[in-house]
């Protein structure tokens, strides 16, 4: 555990000097918000239409903006020849995974809670039941930086990383988005959420195990 989070806080106070990755996750986030708002304009106000329309958005928001982000997260390491030295470190390559996994769901976590007051004021909308909304995101970004972080890895060394992560990716992501975008919808309705959330919870154990076992075989 100790090492995880050491790997997390290198990667962390690294991207925090330069603050490269997370500024461009968040202007994507604010453009993708933006479009919609200008798409949706003669919607904005009415509470009802864009509480349909919210789940999709906002998820929408939050996965391209995490791939943009999920697509350099082991850039800097090969670049700086630096993931030939983890791979070297007395730590085993789950540490390394769990690390990575952190350090992204850090700067996720980072990105959602800056993206939600945006889409409240652009879309004009008061968004309740705002604890069981932050648990949802929080299941539905660790089931998809868990997956999205392995596959991260895999397509490390591919020339045209930034367009085979998302072609990769998303057909995996296809069960969690059938469970978050109804979920987060039950959030906004004041409708029970325990079975969604309860899918994702088994999801994220699953995927997490998975990308755990098979980290050490795409990091090589």
């Amino acid at each position: 555990m100790e090492r995880c989070i050491a790997i997390a806080k290198k990667d962390l106070t690294a991207e925090f000097r330069t603050k490269q990755m997370l500024n461009s996750m968040l202007m994507f986030a604010f453009l993708i918000l933006l479009i919609f708002s200008f798409s949706f304009v003669g919607l904005l106000g009415s509470h009802d239409r864009i509480t349909e329309l919210a789940p999709g958005v906002l998820w929408i928001t939050f996965m391209f903006a995490g791939m943009s982000g999920l697509s350099r997260s082991f850039v800097l390491e090969q670049e700086e020849n630096c993931i030939e030295g983890l791979k070297l470190c007395p730590v085993d390559r789950s540490a390394i995974y769990a690390g990575k996994l952190l350090s992204n769901l850090v700067l996720m976590l980072i990105v959602e809670a800056v993206t939600i007051p945006i889409f409240m004021i652009l879309f004009k909308y008061s968004i309740p039941n705002l604890l069981w909304l932050a648990l949802v995101m929080l299941l539905g970004t660790i089931g998809f930086l868990a997956v999205g972080t392995l596959l991260s890895a895999l397509t490390l060394n591919a020339q045209t990383r930034e367009i085979l992560l998302p072609v990769i990716l998303i057909p995996v992501l296809f069960p969690l988005i059938l469970v978050l975008v109804p979920a987060t919808a039950n959030v906004l309705t004041y409708t029970s959420v325990i079975p969604q959330i309860r899918l994702l919870c088994v999801y994220d154990i699953v995927f997490f195990l998975l990308s755990l076992i098979a980290f050490e075989y795409a990091i090589e």
